[in-house]
């Protein structure tokens, strides 16, 4: 096969990441030659089994230095980028990660003449008080000023079986004696699968999602934080009591445990400025026909996945019965 026969090459950033991982994937099946960027390739040789043999490279890049981002998109037909935080360590701040390394994939992307596709968050914006959303809102902008064809996805909270989310609260649950409501638990979200996250990655490097456009990402169901816990706590078959905690208290805690060395605090105040607004699909999203309907996809319900993956957290694992809780 000579090289202009060769399937075109995707770099994908934050490829070994929970969303990630199932972008490669499912690039992989479609043929497309993979090099996955990320900062650590010795921690993901696991994904290069999901390919064909010599389909899927692993590279060394970090999203704070230019030099690393250029020479990972170097021949790319296409730049897919998944990275993101949800907390601050060392030198991983937001507005390096997120702010910085999105643009220079955006300009590392032009520069080769590279089509982009960037997953960034329901809720991102630049006037909010949470940095995590302003970084996003100003990733957005930045990218769409260098790449006016990029095509941006903002999924609301992701489940799988690699999430945070889910998993934490029911990891949580086997020793708490209670697990927290924040601010009552009101907050909306609207969860979306992985599978349909990758599945919406993958057509936009298929180049079948509209250039420009924002796109945001939600699963078939609203459901309240309590509503999460609840579901979540039935899955997994045990009662816990679920205790509001004050939007205020809970920064606070936030706040004490982050000086703790060597541990990822439960949550952060930044968290918590989040959680004060809902996370779910615009109107003006469904308005505009920017949502997982309108590009042919049927999106999954939690419930059909999350015992997948959360057997673990039941009493006696798989074994469980559906008797009393413990």
């Amino acid at each position: 096969m000579t090289l202009s026969n060769l399937p075109p090459l995707v770099t994908v950033f934050g490829g070994s990441g929970f969303i990630g991982r199932h972008v490669v994937r499912v690039l992989a099946k479609r043929g497309y030659r993979i090099r996955v960027a990320v900062r650590r390739p010795d921690l993901a040789g696991y994904l290069q089994p999901q390919g064909n043999l010599g389909q899927i490279s692993i590279v060394q890049a970090n999203v704070r230095y230019r030099n690393s981002i250029d020479r990972a998109v170097e021949g790319a037909q296409h730049v897919v980028n998944c990275v993101g935080i949800l907390t601050e360590s060392g030198r991983n701040k937001f507005d390096a990660v997120q702010e910085f390394g999105a643009k220079a994939i955006a300009e590392a992307a032009r520069g080769v003449g590279a089509s982009l596709t960037h997953i960034s968050a329901i809720g991102a914006n630049a006037n909010s008080p949470s940095a995590y959303a302003r970084t996003k809102a100003r990733a957005e902008a930045a990218i769409l000023s260098i790449k006016p064809d990029a095509v941006i996805l903002r999924p609301s909270i992701v489940f799988g079986p690699e999430d945070g989310f889910f998993n934490k609260f029911a990891d949580m649950s086997r020793t708490a004696p209670f697990l927290p409501l924040i601010g009552g638990g009101q907050t909306k979200f609207q969860p979306v699968y992985v599978e349909d996250v990758a599945e919406a990655v993958a057509r936009g490097v298929d180049g079948k999602l509209k250039a420009g456009t924002i796109y945001e990402l939600g699963g078939p169901e609203v459901l309240t934080f309590r509503e999460c816990l609840e579901t979540t706590l039935e899955v997994i078959n045990r009662k816990k009591s679920l205790v509001s905690l004050p939007f205020g208290l809970a920064s606070f805690i936030g706040s004490i445990v982050s000086w703790v060395p060597l541990i990822t605090p439960p949550i952060t105040p930044d968290q918590v400025r989040l959680l004060k607004h809902d996370n779910v699909v615009s109107k003006e999203a469904e308005a505009e026909g920017r949502t997982l309907k309108d590009i042919g996809l049927m999106p999954t319900l939690l419930i059909s996945v999350l015992p997948s993956y959360l057997v673990r957290y039941r009493p006696q694992g798989q074994f469980t019965g559906s008797g009393k809780a413990a």
